[in-house]
């Protein structure tokens, strides 16, 4: 469904994403996870042909981006943190406005209805302003603007972070509904591990643009191997109280390494806690030599990229 060869973004000197290489298969929820400046919300703008980038290749449904834009952007629909829905728009205008724009050739109205329908919305609302609705109403409004070219895969950039816990989970439910009847594809961008795990089948962590661990999100999640997959994962909460008084919590120290270093080594060795443990002779080689993702040798779907794990 989608490949992505040497992916590299750059603001000046500034490497926002860093030469990265993937693919997603069809029928995939595939997470991005990291903190803020990770690159996360750079890549998936680079795919979606939102934005221009310096280097690398991406196919997706085998037609490039860069070279077939225009076709291209009737396969994706995104979905924002908080849906941007023009106020002076009613839901049919907000919702039509992709079906014009690639010349929908059927009755809109007809198909507006559809789509509200599709998504739990009731379809005689559609004459009404995105104030009159709560904030899961609107994101099931951004949802079905995403769905209207019919595209084989949905772009969700913390789509349910602004919402209500409840709400979140009728939105998360949605989404898996829509994956199984319309076998689409997703690409999501979220901060809250729990909503990765529940939602997702594979994972990628990035760090200063890069991905430092990679796989089936069980296998990431239950046996993270990079340091800094660590450290992301012993911040979050455990319900047995405890288990939660008694396991061991990785902080970061350190300072985070300028964007415009591009000298080898491992980016990360400066806050790593395991950098810490190593010899000279080992820290030498995180020093000098970037590491790259290597999977894992136990057959799993799981790859990291750190010398020493």
């Amino acid at each position: 469904m989608i490949s992505v060869e040497g992916l590299t973004k750059k603001y000046g000197r500034n490497v926002a994403v860093d030469d990265l290489s993937f693919s997603v298969e069809n029928g995939i929820l595939f997470a991005f996870l990291g903190t803020n400046g990770a690159g996360k919300s750079t890549t998936i703008s680079c795919m979606t042909t939102l934005l221009a980038f310096n280097s690398g290749r991406i196919t997706i449904n085998d037609k490039e981006v860069g070279r077939r834009d225009g076709e291209i952007r009737s396969d994706i629909g995104i979905v924002f943190q908080q849906s941007l829905l023009d106020p002076r728009l009613t839901v049919k205008d907000v919702i039509a406005e992709p079906l014009k724009s690639f010349g929908y050739e059927g009755d809109v109205n007809e198909r507006v209805g559809e789509l509200m329908d599709l998504v739990g919305l009731k379809p005689e609302q559609k004459d009404r302003f995105p104030g009159a609705f709560s904030g899961g109403q609107r994101q099931r409004i951004g949802l079905a603007r995403a769905l209207a070219t019919n595209p084989d895969i949905i772009v969700l950039d913390e789509p349910v972070s602004a919402l209500d816990v409840s709400i979140q989970a009728d939105v998360i439910n949605l989404l898996e509904e829509l994956k199984l009847k319309l076998g689409l594809s997703y690409l999501f961008v979220a901060h809250d591990l729990s909503v990765i795990r529940h939602t997702s089948d594979r994972v990628a962590v990035m760090y200063l643009g890069k991905f430092v661990e990679t796989g089936d999100v069980e296998h990431v999640f239950d046996n993270p191997q990079h340091p800094y997959t660590q450290a992301l994962l012993s911040a979050v909460p455990i319900p047995d109280p405890d288990v939660e008084r008694n396991r061991k919590r990785v902080v970061l120290k350190g300072d985070l390494p300028s964007p415009t270093d591009d000298s080898p080594g491992c980016a990360f060795r400066s806050r790593c806690p395991l950098y810490l443990t190593l010899s000279d002779e080992q820290r030498r080689r995180c020093d000098g030599e970037t590491p790259m993702l290597v999977a894992s040798d136990q057959g799993v779907d799981h790859a990291n990229a750190c010398h020493y794990r």
